[in-house]
């Protein structure tokens, strides 16, 4: 048999239709929330009016996700897929005319994130619908690299995007990917069908009896309800690095916020990438729960060792290695940051691959859309707390600190799950 690679998915030209047209579709989407938040601050100078769009941006998914979830399983997830992706474009399109209108732009940013609801349920649970079960990893593997991957490129173009095409330039630039997405998206062909578990009670059953039954078979089942929790523990982490950011490039770095992304974002794809690798080539059979379980515990390491780069940098053994060194490769403490912000990428995988794949592995497509709204709005009550929480209390107790408490809670969470097994 022939081993699997990163690459193995891309043979099979669903996938790959489906995963460029993901790319497209995750970079209009990162874009346009940067540049909402980027847009909105230059009209009003408001931190808070730039948080407003972060809570129109999050309410949705809060609000919708699991309904979308069990609306989405009743569709065809392809077609879905495709009118998301249009309608999101011609909502682009008609803001593009009234880009200067701060109400409109608060209104579109909430219709725009209540549509994306849909789009969700339908593209991490499409993949067992396009790929065979030898190259699930592959395939989760690659849309983990678009998904965060996608995070960086966005972050680095939201500003020079609308320095170049204006803001309604750049509107309509993004309208255009997601045509281009949905363009990839209708060629695509769903070859496989998944059944692990029962569930023809779902054809007579309405809408809510479906999300009541929903969570109870989450409930029920231990894999699917851990996967669940690691994966939105996972996005929450990112968020909580987002949030705090500006402080911790200010007051830990000393280095301005604009070069943030080059000196954490991109180590930390990379380290997405390094771990989706690693994961192919060398531990395809590992058990899934204990590869999250290392994920978990190796981000509990790197958060604690975030806020004492400066004091690894100043020790002894630093100083000899650099007496070693050529002046440009001496080790200071950007390097050791990048190196932190490259093993929470890895361990970022390690949760992100196995727990997608368990989800999808342990569910059939009647069920999986449901799983997946529901994550998503799990993954929006959590993000209020970064939102709401992590901000203010850095500001009290200082962002060292609450990067460090954040390390302490999840390697008690690892604990906990060594422990109870």
């Amino acid at each position: 048999m022939k081993k699997n690679n990163i690459f193995s998915a891309l043979s099979e030209r669903s996938f790959l239709l489906a995963w460029i047209g993901e790319v497209f579709a995750l970079i209009s989407t990162h874009v346009f929330n940067f540049f909402l938040i980027l847009v909105v601050f230059e009209m009003t100078h408001s931190n808070i009016a730039a948080s407003a769009v972060v809570l129109t941006i999050t309410i949705p998914s809060i609000i919708f996700g699991v309904l979308a979830g069990a609306y989405v399983d009743r569709w065809d997830k392809k077609k879905v897929l495709i009118v998301v992706n249009i309608l999101r474009a011609m909502f682009l399109v008609f803001l593009a005319l009234y880009v200067d209108n701060l109400i409109l732009i608060y209104v579109i940013s909430f219709i725009f994130s209540f549509i994306t609801q849909f789009f969700i349920p339908a593209e991490l649970p499409i993949i067992p619908l396009i790929v065979s079960k030898r190259n699930m990893y592959s395939a989760n593997a690659l849309f983990g690299m678009a998904i965060y991957g996608s995070i960086l490129v966005s972050y680095i173009l939201a500003g020079p995007l609308i320095i170049y095409f204006k803001p309604a330039g750049t509107v309509l630039f993004l309208a255009g990917l997601l045509i281009v997405a949905s363009l990839f998206i209708v060629f695509m062909k769903l070859k496989y069908s998944t059944s692990i578990y029962s569930e023809a009670s779902f054809e007579d059953a309405n809408i809510f009896e479906d999300m009541k039954y929903t969570l109870s078979l989450i409930s029920r089942k231990k894999d699917v309800m851990l996967s669940i929790l690691f994966l939105a523990l996972s996005q929450t982490l990112i968020l909580v690095v987002a949030t705090i950011a500006p402080g911790y490039a200010a007051s830990v770095l000393n280095i301005p916020i604009v070069d943030f992304p080059m000196l954490f974002v991109a180590p930390a794809a990379l380290g997405t990438v390094a771990g989706a690798v690693i994961l192919i080539h060398f531990c395809h059979d590992w058990p899934k729960n204990i590869l999250i379980t290392i994920g978990v515990f190796l981000s509990s390491l790197a958060m604690m060792a975030l806020p004492f780069g400066s004091k690894v940098a100043s020790k002894g053994f630093v100083q000899v290695i650099n007496q070693y060194l050529p002046n440009f490769f001496e080790i200071d403490i950007l390097h050791i940051v990048i190196a932190i912000a490259f093993v929470l990428g890895f361990a970022n995988s390690l949760v992100f691959v196995p727990a997608n794949t368990l989800l999808q592995e342990k569910t059939s497509e009647k069920f999986r859309g449901k799983v997946y709204g529901f994550l998503n709005t799990f993954i929006g009550v959590l993000s209020l707390l970064p939102v709401i929480v992590v901000g203010g209390l850095a500001d009290i107790i200082g962002v060292g600190a609450v990067i460090t408490g954040i390390g302490i809670f999840l390697f008690l969470i690892g604990l906990i799950r060594v422990v109870l097994r």
